[in-house]
């Protein structure tokens, strides 16, 4: 992982202690306690869901920066999360060559991830971004039944009848979205899973 990093960050930043040091301050977050699904396994699948689908990216360097920061601040009682994974993302940036508007544009990706349903202003990468993230809703079924295994992990303090009723809230919000993946190719390769899979789980609560 760490040569991943180095390998989009050396040419922006000329500082490789500040480097580093971002580095472990976000190995660090993303393997806190309570971090089951929310980790660097979820960071890894995501870098290898630009790799694969990298036709569909338009600035590589932007999507793996939001990759690597768009969970660094995890609390699942916090509506704020993404708000202050960007808000760490621009503080790290604002050290680097990359330029404002760039910056602005791994800041918004980040913080379109509170809610991906939503309609959000068009950028250069958001559907893709939003539909990486979501990618894992359309595994096959025994893999996304140990996403929802580590996501009730993450919420292991929450009681189980309020934790039912919030997570049924969130997958009728998801079944009911016309369309869950923004991009044709993950429109074309995943909804059917994921609603098949979503439907599962709702069954299951």
């Amino acid at each position: 992982m760490q040569t991943r990093w180095n390998a989009l960050v050396v040419s922006l930043l000329p500082d490789a202690a500040l480097r580093d040091a971002t580095y472990r301050q976000l190995t660090a977050a993303y393997s806190g306690p309570g971090r089951h699904y929310h980790n660097l396994h979820h960071v890894q699948a995501l870098l290898t869901t630009v790799d694969e689908y990298i036709g569909l990216v338009e600035d590589r360097e932007v999507v793996e920066l939001a990759v690597w920061f768009h969970d660094a601040v995890y609390d699942y009682l916090s509506s704020e999360n993404e708000a202050r994974s960007a808000a760490l993302a621009r503080q790290f940036l604002a050290h680097s060559t990359l330029s404002a508007e760039r910056q602005a544009r791994v800041a918004y990706l980040i913080e379109c991830t509170a809610r991906h349903t939503a309609a959000h202003a068009p950028a250069p990468d958001l559907d893709f971004f939003l539909d990486a993230d979501l990618r894992i809703l359309g595994a096959a079924p025994a893999a996304y039944a140990e996403y929802a295994r580590l996501i009730r992990q993450e919420y292991q303090l929450v009681p189980a009848v309020l934790y039912r009723r919030g997570r049924r809230k969130v997958l009728e919000q998801l079944l009911n979205t016309p369309q869950l993946y923004r991009t044709a190719g993950f429109q074309e390769r995943f909804d059917a899973a994921a609603r098949r899979n979503l439907r599962a789980e709702l069954a299951e609560l």
